[in-house]
């Protein structure tokens, strides 16, 4: 079932093209505000459907007998997030069991593990599933969308009390002001106000009241700069005022939020040589410091481009990331994508992992396949029919 729905759909996207010039273009990528840019056009390589299936081969092996995908090949190290991605993954690709594996060990712990720890799973654990460490409201919603897509796939209310446990944690979270705390560290300590995570809980909680509408007001008082249009990931923070995945999760997230967010998002655009096989590849960095390219980021940035009907830009970001995959070492016949394509920092000053330039990553692989699939994760969320003078972007 995968295989052939990635074979139909990416025969599809081929047949389009193949009117278009194949010349591979490397070179930066190109932004212009006004028109269309004056380069030549460039395509996917013509290997796309062979890359693709490789990929999506390496995301099935990576899942573990307990139903958990640690988020590299080369660790113990399961997050939360990821394994929701890979479950809106195996579910959009038709790999239902697969994605009821993950659902089933956070559903068989909905006593154990989120009651017990006052809402919320897990953001970190080992995987066995020892060493879990704090529950990160963020990534709590990226569960709950996980359960969205299922239901609206598969018609399966089976986990329906899961979906309604989380979405009540969530909304437990929300302050006086509209704001969402981050849920709780190790200590018991309240985890403080995230941009990125407030806007995933805002999709995630599925229609449009009153919880929404607090969010949309706090962001309008608290994180958005009206001159810029942007929206603020670090209030106190000059240096790193903005994040980069602001800028395509807000236009993947919000309805009729301004292409020019995505222009915008230039600011973060850098060059660097890929440790694991010294390319040269254009993409985006977490925060204005460009020392890094994250891939993960840049197949985000792909997939908000071709929501955008922004054809060229996603194209040039998609080629750039053709050049990042990698094979693994495990299986012969997959591959994946790091994280990053060199040593450095993550948002703010924070080294990343060891690892995370020279390993697949969950992350990376996935949005990836999400952008060459053009699959947004996020787009039943999106359909909220928002009250126009609440679009505060728009105002």
């Amino acid at each position: 079932m995968l295989k052939k729905l990635l074979i139909f759909t990416i025969l599809s996207l081929l047949v389009v093209s193949c009117t278009l010039d194949t010349t591979e273009v490397y070179e930066d990528l190109i932004y212009i505000e006004n028109g269309l840019p004056d380069s030549p056009q460039n395509n996917l390589d013509e290997n796309l459907e062979s890359d693709t299936l490789q990929i999506s081969e390496w995301i099935n092996n990576m899942q573990l007998s307990n139903g958990l995908l640690t988020s590299s090949e080369k660790t113990d190290y399961v997050s939360l997030y990821d394994n929701a991605l890979a479950a809106i993954a195996f579910t959009a690709q038709g790999e239902i069991e697969k994605a009821e594996g993950v659902f089933d060990y956070f559903n068989e712990r909905i006593d154990s593990e989120f009651v017990s720890n006052n809402g919320g799973f897990y953001q970190l654990r080992n995987s066995d599933g020892s060493n879990g460490r704090r529950t990160w409201m963020g990534d709590n919603a990226w569960l709950l969308i996980a359960l969205n897509n299922y239901r609206e796939i598969t018609g399966n209310n089976k986990y329906d009390s899961l979906a309604v446990e989380l979405e009540n944690w969530i909304r437990s979270l929300q302050d006086e002001d509209g704001g969402l705390w981050g849920g709780f560290n190790e200590d018991g300590t309240q985890i403080h106000k995230v941009t990125e995570g407030i806007i995933m809980a805002f999709n995630a909680v599925e229609g449009y009241d009153d919880f929404h509408k607090g969010i949309l007001n706090y962001l309008k008082q608290e994180r958005w700069n009206i001159n810029e249009k942007l929206l603020v990931a670090w209030p106190e923070n000059v240096t790193h005022y903005y994040a980069m995945d602001l800028h395509s999760l807000g236009y993947l997230i919000f309805e009729n939020f301004p292409e020019e967010v995505l222009i915008k998002a230039e600011r973060y655009k850098n060059t660097q040589i890929a440790s694991f096989n010294g390319e040269v590849i254009s993409g985006y960095c977490f925060d204005e410091d460009k020392d890094v390219i994250w891939l993960e980021g840049t197949a985000q940035m792909a997939l908000a481009f071709k929501e955008a009907n922004m054809t060229y830009e996603a194209n040039s970001a998609l080629q750039q990331l053709q050049k990042a995959q990698m094979k693994n070492s495990a299986w012969e016949s997959s591959m994946g994508i790091p994280y990053v394509t060199n040593a450095g920092t993550s948002y703010g000053s924070s080294l990343l992992w060891e690892d995370a330039p020279n390993t697949p990553a969950l992350s990376s692989s996935i949005w990836y396949l999400f952008s060459v699939l053009s699959f947004n994760p996020l787009d039943l969320g999106k359909q909220k029919n928002i009250p126009i003078e609440d679009k505060f972007w728009n105002l």
